[in-house]
């Protein structure tokens, strides 16, 4: 059965855009001094409201992520705001999508925090592994020529604390400890469910794909045709490796909107879905992909998923055209999850119900149509 996520960014809806005109980007060179910590404080007690309103909504998980200086996503720790919702929700399950483990020179403290996460919510941890955006490779001082390596790495030495007994040694080439011999264990076994989301990287999704991991793939914030085509390219992976693709290990993530109306849905959600694309996501091509990032074919799929977003000037018509945004009546809304579900076989569908400066009424009634009106839908 399908399973429905609200998936939250947490972005600084507070920014005055006029100082984008001077800047150019929300990533890494727009000064903090456009932070005003009253707006912060309001902010994320909002984000977090409508996050617990979703699990009592009906929706089957909550979903945080991972940013680093920028107004795009106020969450550098996903664990901080993944502990605030353990205790304030009892059912849904918490998918923090995902962690940039690579970037820490420390990985073992995802490990302990995800542990600690799992044994707090009983088992309601999901956790994802990405190789982070590249402008946060200029934030952390990571040479992207070891993106890679560094990723798959820092993953083998979480999986193995979380899975193995300790202490034991762990020599790699970028991360070393002598004792590795976490406390706690997590509480599922042998550890949370993990997912892979990529923008297209065919190295994530043949290494997603390996016959020891059949991770569930994520695809965010592409085209349907994009979304499409790579499912394909995952469903591919996985054949060569001997099993078959079904519903649970593919999932889609992108922007939601549902109105009374078509007509009144995209007049409500236009402005903002508009800031979103064109203004808190775009960011320079060589902080997007800096050298060594990734291998030369990766590159050219990332920049013909991405040449929507990163061109600007978007507007909400075309995105929902191509699929990139999901927005009108419930009944519109749904014939387009349909599309998702039956025709490209996704079992986790990830709606970012607040995007941009979509305010608290809109956003809240967007969950509650969301979930009243679409979800139920799918469930028979």
């Amino acid at each position: 059965m399908t399973q429905f996520y609200c998936f939250h960014l947490m972005p600084y809806a507070a920014l005055d855009l006029k100082l984008l005109d001077t800047y150019g980007t929300t990533w890494t060179e727009l000064p903090n001094s456009a932070f005003d910590p009253a707006e912060g404080h309001r902010l994320y007690n909002r984000y977090l409201d409508e996050l617990e309103a979703a699990e009592r909504a009906g929706f089957d998980g909550v979903c945080i992520n991972e940013h680093h200086q920028t107004a795009y996503g106020l969450m550098p720790s996903p664990s901080i705001i993944a502990a605030a919702l353990a205790r304030r929700t009892t059912r849904a399950k918490i998918a923090i999508v995902g962690h940039a483990a690579l970037l820490r020179n420390n990985p073992l403290v995802i490990a302990e925090e995800l542990a600690m996460l799992d044994n707090i919510t009983g088992g309601r941890m999901i956790c994802a592994f990405v190789r982070g955006i590249g402008t946060e490779y200029f934030n952390w001082q990571v040479n992207p020529t070891y993106s890679h390596e560094r990723y798959r790495e820092s993953h083998d030495l979480i999986l193995r604390a979380m899975t193995e007994t300790g202490p034991f040694a762990f020599e790699g080439k970028h991360f070393h400890f002598p004792y590795v011999n976490i406390w706690p264990k997590p509480f599922q076994k042998p550890h949370p469910p993990i997912w892979a989301p990529s923008t297209g990287s065919r190295e994530t999704v043949e290494w997603a794909a390996h016959p020891d991991r059949r991770y569930t793939y994520l695809q965010g914030y592409g085209s349907f045709a994009a979304s499409e085509r790579f499912f394909q390219m995952y469903r591919e992976a996985a054949q060569r490796n001997g099993w078959t693709v079904t519903p649970d290990k593919l999932g889609w993530l992108g922007p939601v909107y549902v109105g009374e109306t078509d007509e009144s849905a995209m007049a409500e959600a236009k402005e903002h879905i508009e800031i979103f694309i064109n203004k808190l996501l775009v960011k320079p091509v060589q902080s997007l992909l800096p050298p060594g990032y990734t291998s030369i074919d990766s590159m050219r799929a990332t920049l013909d998923r991405q040449r929507h977003i990163q061109a600007g000037g978007q507007t909400a018509e075309k995105l929902a055209a191509d699929g990139v945004f999901l927005v009108g009546s419930a009944e519109t809304v749904r014939r387009k999850v349909g599309k998702l579900v039956e025709e490209f076989g996704v079992g986790h569908v990830m709606g970012c119900l607040q995007f941009g400066t979509l305010p608290a009424d809109l956003t809240m009634k967007n969950i509650e149509r969301f979930a009243n009106e679409v979800i139920p839908h799918f469930k028979g």
